[in-house]
Formats: structure tokens, C-alpha cells, sequence
């Protein structure tokens, strides 16, 4: 199903302000009714279980839960269903990692089903489990919650390492009041991301990158002006030694991948006009991005600080 930027999304995005782009500890409550509503439309209801497996679904998840989780039933509402058992324990009893482990049992039930199960290949096709993974991850990705499910099993987004070690430290960095505009153009990449919009979010990459540069050479009162892009910036950072001496020999590759990375990868896929073929940017493309544009602010951000 597709997910719609309502006018009160847009308006909670204006207002937010975070230090992490990830949550990792919570499951908030809007997110638990969307993740019973992808179940629902999986699973179906109990009230149609002649042409459905709701039943034998929601069986399934509840018996190996409640055998891992040593207890007899998953919930203690009265109802005797076992489905709006299952949905009453996600929506109102689980714990954060509980709620991962009824996603990760539901979708690793379906993805068995349609492999071994002639019924539910009548019921459910590859495609629509495909679409129903692919709004869970972006319901996770809208929320800010860093969890996607993959390959099986729900992961952590920062279990790659590039985030932790990368993203991190580089929204750390860009909390300094002068990096204030470069910290909302990156984060807004973000935004962009979770909301599946690759173009804008190669967008706001270029910008943040841009606007660091344009903070370092301010600070240093290097001249440059204000209209100055990526490559013009590039120049001057380099011409002023922004590189420490130690890599001066090999500032042509460093310039290289600062130019062909960040802005070409922009120009080529969003900036410029798409003619009569409409140009798709892939989300693995918006997700290098972000980390390349990550490393280069956080590379040039410490530089900045390391000269005299």
C-alpha cells in the first residue's frame, strides 16, 4: 500500500529536531497500529478464515512465541482468538524487541508458506509479500526507528559499522552553531530518505556539503563567494592547505574523489533536466550518498579544526 505524506507528517517534520536520525529502543504506538495493519493485510481476518489462513497464522506465531518466551498464551485479554491475541500483545504489552520478534516470526512464516504451501501460494502471491516488506521498511525509515527486515530477519541499520563509526560522529560535529545550516541540509537528506524521495535527498547532500565548505572558508576568511558550488569550493579549501601536508601528495585523487563523488553523482541523476525518459535514482544510490557525504563533512570538519 502506498504511504501518503499527510498534511500532519509534514508539519511534525518542520518541528522535529533530533541528534540521531535512528531510534533503537522504542516502537511508538502509530507504528505498532501500521505494522498490525501490513499483518492484516497478509494475514486477512479471522471473520473470512474459510479463505484465508488467518487463523492458522497468527496460531503459528503465537505458539512459538509463547514457547520461547516460556509462558502459556501471549496476552490475557479475554478474547478467545487467538489473532486478536497476537494484535493485542504487539499493540499494547510488547517490549521494543518484542515487536521486532512478531515481525520477524510473522514474515519468516509467510516466506516458508509460499515456498512449501499450495493454499497459501492461492492466497498471497511473492509480489504482494514483497510490497508488504518493503512498506514495513519504510515505515520503520519514516519513524526513525533503525530497524529494516532483510534476508530474513529484522537487522539494526547501525550493525553497519559505516553508521556508527560515519553518521554519528558527523551529526556530532555539525551541532556547532555555525554548522547549523549545514546539520538541517543533512539531516533533511535524511528525511528525504526515509520518505523514499532519492532525488531531493541527493539534493540536500550537495547543499550540506556545500554550505560545510562555505563555513570553513568563512571562518578562515578565505575568499570565495557566496554563489560558489562544489567545485569552485573544492578549489579554494585546497588552495588554502585544508589538507594536512602529510597527504599533499596525493590531493589531485583527493580532489578527484571529492568531485566525481558527491556533486557529479547529484548532477548526473537529479539536478538536471530528464528530457522525455524520466530518470530513477535507486535507494542504494541515496544511501551511498549519504554516507559519502557523511565521511567528506566529517574528513573536512577535522581538518578545519586541525589547523593552526
Amino acid at each position: 500500500m502506498a504511504i501518503i505524506d499527510v498534511f500532519s507528517k509534514r508539519q511534525k517534520a518542520l518541528r522535529k529536531g533530533a541528534a540521531d536520525v535512528y531510534t533503537y529502543d522504542q516502537i511508538p504506538q502509530p507504528l505498532r497500529v501500521q505494522i498490525v495493519h501490513i499483518l492484516r493485510d497478509l494475514f486477512g481476518h479471522r471473520q473470512n478464515y474459510d479463505s484465508n489462513g488467518c487463523i492458522e497464522a497468527f496460531q503459528t506465531i503465537s505458539n512459538i512465541l509463547c514457547r520461547e518466551y516460556g509462558v502459556f498464551q501471549l496476552s490475557r485479554d479475554d478474547s478467545p482468538f487467538v489473532d486478536e491475541q497476537v494484535v493485542d500483545f504487539l499493540l499494547n504489552k510488547a517490549h521494543h524487541d518484542q515487536v521486532l520478534d512478531v515481525i520477524e516470526i510473522s514474515f519468516r512464516f509467510l516466506v516458508i508458506a509460499l515456498h512449501q504451501s499450495y493454499s497459501w501460494q492461492r492466497r498471497l502471491s511473492s509480489d504482494k509479500l514483497d510490497d508488504a516488506i518493503a512498506e514495513l521498511n519504510a515505515r520503520f525509515r519514516e519513524h526513525g526507528i533503525g530497524y529494516q527486515f532483510e534476508s530474513g530477519e529484522m537487522i539494526r541499520v547501525d550493525s553497519q559499522l559505516i553508521h556508527a563509526e560515519v553518521i554519528k560522529p558527523t551529526l556530532a560535529l555539525l551541532t556547532a552553531p555555525e554548522y547549523e545550516g549545514a546539520n538541517a541540509e543533512f539531516l533533511k537528506a535524511f528525511e528525504h530518505y526515509r520518505k523514499g524521495d532519492t532525488k531531493e535527498c541527493l539534493n540536500e547532500c550537495l547543499k550540506a556539503f556545500e554550505s560545510t565548505m562555505k563555513v570553513i572558508c568563512a571562518k578562515r576568511n578565505w575568499a570565495f563567494k557566496p554563489t560558489d558550488t562544489a567545485g569552485a569550493l573544492i578549489d579554494v579549501c585546497l588552495k588554502n592547505d585544508l589538507l594536512p601536508p602529510l597527504i599533499q601528495a596525493h590531493i589531485g585523487g583527493v580532489r578527484s574523489a571529492l568531485e566525481s563523488g558527491i556533486p557529479t553523482i547529484r548532477n548526473r541523476l537529479s539536478a538536471h533536466g530528464q528530457g522525455s525518459q524520466v530518470v530513477d535514482v535507486p535507494n542504494h544510490y541515496a544511501s551511498y550518498m549519504l554516507h559519502l557525504t557523511a565521511t567528506t563533512i566529517q574528513f573536512l570538519v577535522e581538518s578545519e579544526t586541525a589547523l593552526p
